[in-house]
């Protein structure tokens, strides 16, 4: 069996595909996505990726800040809210932006989205998702409410208020899955309510599912 050489731009553009076949992008399929590669990240440089492509795609240093000009107008301004984040946590190496309905819908109403779908656990979401200060997309104000966030070690998303969805990861795959349980979570707590509301995880559950991964993985 041979073993496929690690493609970057290739990644990303299939977290887009995947992004649209899972119903994670709004009517107007907005979204950015990074991956961090050592001191440089790989940025979309558009802001629909309803058919993104490797042209798509720019690495940029670690350490950019500002305007960049060969990006696209409406694009420009979010390109510290990747490099920032990723300097703040090394341990982040990929971020996904963008608008899934329910997600966004709780983003809008300035509600959290509670940890209590258990796939969310198993993705290493066991906190309540938090809601970030709106402010002006990609403003100082912005970025620095994001990382204030992300401060907490157990945090890996936030809800942007009045705006959208981030989600980081190790790598753009782990990413994609956590938001696809961020957003099924999301849809699955509106349906709750109107069944007569949302009921907790015993307290010990994300302890007792992450020592399960574990155990099966080792045996695996």
């Amino acid at each position: 069996m041979t073993t496929r050489t690690p493609d970057p731009k290739h990644d990303l553009v299939q977290v887009a595909a995947t992004l649209r076949k899972r119903g994670l992008l709004f009517r107007g399929a907005h979204a950015n996505l990074s991956l961090r590669d050592e001191e440089r990240l790989l940025i979309t440089r558009g802001g629909s990726v309803a058919d993104l492509q490797e042209d798509d795609l720019a690495w940029l240093p670690l350490s950019t800040e500002g305007i960049q000009d060969d990006f696209d107008a409406n694009h420009r301004e979010i390109v510290d809210m990747h490099t920032r984040l990723y300097r703040h946590r090394s341990d982040l190496r990929a971020i996904i932006h963008c608008h899934p309905p329910h997600s966004t819908a709780f983003a809008v109403a300035h509600k959290p989205i509670p940890a209590v779908y258990e796939p969310m656990l198993r993705q290493g979401i066991h906190t309540d998702v938090p809601v970030v200060a709106w402010a002006p997309r990609g403003s100082a104000a912005s970025v620095n409410g994001i990382l204030e966030a992300f401060n907490n070690s157990d945090v890996v998303a936030v809800l942007l208020a009045n705006h959208g969805v981030l989600v980081a990861g190790k790598t753009p795959a782990e990413a994609l899955d956590r938001l696809t349980a961020l957003e099924e979570a999301a849809e699955l707590v509106l349906h709750a309510h109107a069944l007569g509301g949302i009921v907790a995880l015993p307290e010990a559950a994300y302890r007792e599912v992450a020592e399960r991964m574990q155990r099966f993985r080792m045996a695996s």
